[in-house]
């Protein structure tokens, strides 16, 4: 699978494009703020239905125009082009098209172009907050399978119908807990079955994961991932009887799978507060490799590899290790963006995969005549 073409109108701050790309390795190159991460962010799109910076469809329709328009043409199998398409209007509702048949749910197109990112925003994952680390683990696992991201919206929405009411109970000061049992059980059936999916997920991907850290650093430091959720000692049945009074007083639901977390470590101590931003960006590089390796195991082809300014924080011996991993035959196709030109020419100087470049300035793009790729 890859992606053949893709053609913007009043996206972000690109009016009009028209890009035909190569089957391995596509660069943008510019200026920061030219525009290089739009195009990365419209692939992302047309696999996830969403900005992966910008949750707000809305505000990325270009300055003052009607509407933005997103359509990818991508080859599977030799067969004829699938033709994807994103349109969001002002004032409407968003539109996701897959060969011209409008989705009824979003969620069903989820999984349809397996896709992996790589971004400066991703040390995020280290330093922020637990419910972006969830949001990862169900980003990737949504990816290979349905039942699981059904599972997940479903728990959401009874999650939200048990929060709020709890919240109004409390304003009435009155607290019945057969009310309540209705939506325990509903989050057991969800939750439980999600817990055993993550288990299982995080068991099969952390010696991949670890693998990749050890190519990119030479195996100089110890690394591990672990799952940490409630349901490790308790099933989410127990937890929710235990936690009643506590959620009455609190007024939300403080047990159960939205509160699981990711634990990342460096030797025996968290990578947050003793890795070095050289080996914080090491981490979530092989993070997301280990997750195009384990995507690319279950759905039995590549996913499309994005990486944005990945060169930023890396040497340049890393830099040509990480080209050199990503243009060998178990990687597909793959979209980076760079501010050096000539850093771009001079690794595909040294490396002869087929390969595009691109020059992108304040939302033009257009193609650079490339002697070294090949025909």
């Amino acid at each position: 699978m890859y992606l053949k073409k893709l053609i913007f109108t009043n996206f972000k701050n690109c009016e009009q494009a028209e890009l035909n790309f190569s089957e391995k390795i596509n660069c943008f190159v510019g200026n920061n703020g030219a525009g290089k991460t739009n195009v990365l962010d419209g692939i992302y799109y047309l696999s996830f239905c969403k900005s992966y910076f910008n949750s707000m469809d809305t505000q990325n329709i270009l300055h003052e125009a009607p509407f933005f328009a997103i359509h990818g043409h991508y080859s599977k199998n030799g067969n004829k082009d699938d033709v994807t398409s994103c349109i969001q209007k002002r004032g409407a509702k968003k539109q996701f098209k897959h060969n011209k048949k409008e989705y009824e749910r979003l969620a069903d197109h989820i999984g349809l172009y397996p896709l992996v990112m790589v971004s400066p925003y991703d040390r995020d994952l280290i330093n922020d907050g637990s419910e972006i680390r969830r949001k990862y683990i169900d980003g990737v696992i949504s990816q290979f399978d349905r039942k699981y991201l059904d599972h997940l919206l479903n728990y959401n929405k009874v999650l939200a119908q048990r929060n709020a009411l709890l919240k109004r109970m409390g304003e009435l000061r009155s607290f019945d807990r057969s009310q309540i049992e209705i939506w325990d059980n509903q989050l057991i059936n969800h939750g439980e079955v999600i817990y055993e999916k993550r288990k299982h997920f995080l068991d099969d991907f952390s010696p991949i994961f670890q693998k990749y850290f050890e190519v990119i650093t030479k195996g100089r430091e110890k690394v591990s991932i672990t799952y940490d959720s409630q349901l490790a000692e308790n099933n989410l049945g127990e937890l929710l009887i235990d936690s009643f009074k506590k959620d009455c007083m609190m007024r939300f639901t403080t047990q159960g799978i939205h509160k699981d977390d990711l634990q990342f470590n460096i030797g025996d101590h968290p990578i947050k507060k003793f890795g070095s931003q050289g080996q914080q960006k090491s981490f979530v590089i092989a993070i997301k490799l280990a997750q195009f390796e384990y995507t690319k195991n279950v759905k039995g082809f590549n996913p499309v590899l994005l990486l944005d300014d990945i060169f930023d924080k890396l040497d340049e011996h890393r830099v040509e290790q990480l080209i050199d991993l990503v243009s060998k035959n178990n990687f597909g196709q793959v979209f980076i963006t760079d501010t050096q030109q000539f850093r771009v020419e001079r690794l595909f100087q040294k490396n002869k995969i087929d390969h595009k470049i691109f020059l992108v300035k304040a939302g033009v793009i257009s193609e650079i005549e490339n002697n070294n790729s090949k025909k």
